[in-house]
């Protein structure tokens, strides 16, 4: 059997879970039922599909070889491997019907994932009303970023037809490899070039920690627990909005979230006024040929979002001048890149200092905003259409709530991951990011 190394991040991801804290990204898909029996059909094919996919059998296994004392940056790693007894049954579970998707999906979300065999599920859930039934996928972070994970999730669903061939470019004639001595000049500069930008990233987060304006209602005492909830908005609203103010689509999805949280927290009388909480919102620095193609190539931007504005068009251009200021430095500079500082970390020093990272989170920023791609094009399983799709990412520790969010077929679908002690009411948020939407495009008309 063949194994491969966790790249630094992804090591970082397996080394802070805690029972309290997994280290999990969620999927929920809604499809559109042809028969009660629609569900049941699905877990079956989910399961037999699931054997055929090679990325679904890797476990992740500690690694303490001998040989790797050979490489100390190694020693004390973890590596994917396949996993012999591989059972798609046992990642495959169907439930009896649900009532709602969501309160099904807050439950297992907080149930970590077996770290003894390959770290994903899949949760069918029949609905009740036998017009619909939903797909909760599960992935630990350290098997799957949010692009890997959806590679492995539509392995999963109907066949989409080949794509479309690419014309490929000629490859130069290798040169091969080039004297030690002449690339000792570019080994210093790069060197040297790593060690300032560490300097820059300590130097930012260091700033950025300076006069915190979060809400205590966005930080809590780790439970255990989970609830989830979930909005959809018209991405034409959203498009409507941008073209009369300006900046991107995600500028406007990022300002939708601090108006809510300014309604939400005004509305559950924690107060809005001068909150400006620290957000976090990753960056994928994936390239081609990768050393760890499957591995997490993350930074981030870290903004502060203007809750304490009462006006939701000055929200929205701080939010984007904010964005437009990370974008310029690039994301391997600022407070936001931490994540990039897991490279120069040898696997030894991640497994120790994995629990004492895990609560460093707090200090880093105060909730996490994400956005997970999603193809443009109608997905299917069994024949069965996906109508929504709300995604999850893992909560941070110390964290209360965490934000992500994709746009699929026209629509903008928000998932919430919140601790179910400290944020009972997190529907209440979901509804008012509906609500900020139209209060923006009222904003706009006016």
């Amino acid at each position: 059997m063949t194994s491969d190394l966790l790249a630094p991040l992804d090591l970082a991801f397996w080394n802070i879970e805690s029972p309290e804290h997994p280290m999990h990204l969620g999927a929920l898909g809604v499809f559109a039922a042809h028969s009660p029996t629609a569900g049941a059909h699905a877990a079956d094919l989910l399961a037999s599909r699931a054997a055929a996919v090679p990325g679904l059998r890797m476990r992740i296994r500690d690694a303490w070889e001998p040989h790797r004392l050979l490489r100390p940056t190694a020693f004390g790693g973890a590596a994917r491997e396949p996993y012999p007894a591989f059972d798609p049954l046992d990642h495959v579970v169907l439930h009896a019907p649900a009532a709602g998707f969501q309160a099904a999906a807050g439950r297992l979300m907080q149930r970590p994932l077996d770290r003894e065999r390959p770290p994903w599920e899949a949760h069918v859930l029949p609905g009740e009303d036998g017009v619909s039934f939903a797909v909760l996928f599960k992935f630990h972070h350290a098997l799957a970023d949010g692009l890997r994970a959806l590679t492995l999730a539509a392995a999963l669903l109907d066949p989409l037809g080949p794509p479309p061939s690419r014309p490929r470019r000629p490859q130069e004639p290798s040169r091969g490899p080039l004297p030690a001595v002449r690339r000792l000049p570019a080994l210093v500069r790069g060197a040297l070039g790593e060690a300032g930008r560490a300097l820059d990233i300590g130097a930012s987060l260091a700033v950025s920690s300076l006069d915190v304006r979060s809400s205590p209602a966005l930080s809590c005492e780790p439970s255990g627990t989970r609830r989830t909830a979930g909005a959809v908005v018209d991405l034409d609203d959203v498009h409507r909005i941008r073209k009369s103010v300006g900046g991107t689509v995600n500028d406007v999805l990022i300002a939708v979230v601090a108006g809510a949280l300014r309604r939400w927290l005004d509305d559950r009388g924690a107060g809005s006024e001068g909150v400006a909480p620290r957000a976090l919102v990753p960056v994928s620095t994936r390239r081609p040929r990768t050393a760890h193609p499957q591995g997490n190539r993350l930074s981030g931007y870290l903004i502060r979002l203007p809750v304490g504005d009462p006006d939701p068009l000055a929200r929205l251009a701080a939010v984007r001048t904010a964005m437009d200021r990370n974008k310029d430095a690039g994301p391997h500079r600022g407070a936001g890149a931490v994540a990039l500082l897991a490279d120069h970390v040898p696997a030894l020093g991640h497994r120790l200092a994995g629990p004492l990272a895990a609560r460093a989170a707090r200090l880093w920023f105060d909730i996490l905003v994400t956005s997970v791609p999603l193809p443009g094009i109608p997905l299917r399983l069994g024949g069965h259409e996906l109508t929504a799709v709300h995604p999850y990412a893992p909560l941070a520790p110390g964290h209360a709530l965490a934000v992500a969010v994709s746009t699929y077929r026209g629509r903008v679908h928000y998932g919430l991951v919140a601790d179910a002690e400290s944020v009972p009411d997190v529907d209440r948020l979901a509804e008012a990011l509906s609500q900020e939407v139209k209060r923006l495009i009222i904003a706009c008309d006016g």
